[in-house]
């Protein structure tokens, strides 16, 4: 999907060590409305350097990636592009990841076997309010 300043796209980038579940997650999420999957990782320092790179505005992470962690690309995120909005999609989903993501950048958490449509959904409801310039990050939130 091509995208202009008329009818700008969420640009999208995909971190999680298993190539099986990069596939999943970019066939379903590439087909959204105004969602473009520009660049995928298995580790937090290229997933940085292609979210640069790709000029990512989002962001989708697990917590376990080869060679470091989703924590990692997190507080990276946060500090050098606070700009793109951080979401975590993981099998890691109890209580003290969920809090330790929330503070530590994520700006959505979802548990991966059980909220992976809601954040489908989210992901669309974001795409939608770029398209209108509607979308404002307002802070962590617990999904």
């Amino acid at each position: 999907m091509n995208s202009s300043p008329e009818n700008p796209v969420l640009r999208v980038f995909l971190v999680d060590n298993a190539v099986s579940v990069r596939r999943r997650m970019a066939a379903l999420l590439g087909t959204l409305d105004g969602v473009e999957i520009v660049g995928e990782a298995e580790e937090a320092g290229a997933a940085l350097a292609g979210v640069e790179t790709g000029a990512a505005d989002l962001v989708v992470t697990e917590l376990h990636l080869s060679g470091g962690t989703g924590m990692e690309l997190l507080a990276s995120l946060a500090k050098r592009m606070p700009h793109v909005i951080a979401i975590v999609l993981t099998n890691h989903s109890g209580a003290w990841f969920r809090r330790a993501c929330l503070i530590g950048g994520a700006h959505y958490f979802f548990d991966k076997t059980s909220e992976f449509d809601l954040a489908r959904n989210t992901i669309q409801r974001i795409a939608s309010e770029y398209r209108t310039r509607t979308f404002q990050p307002s802070g962590a939130h617990h999904v």
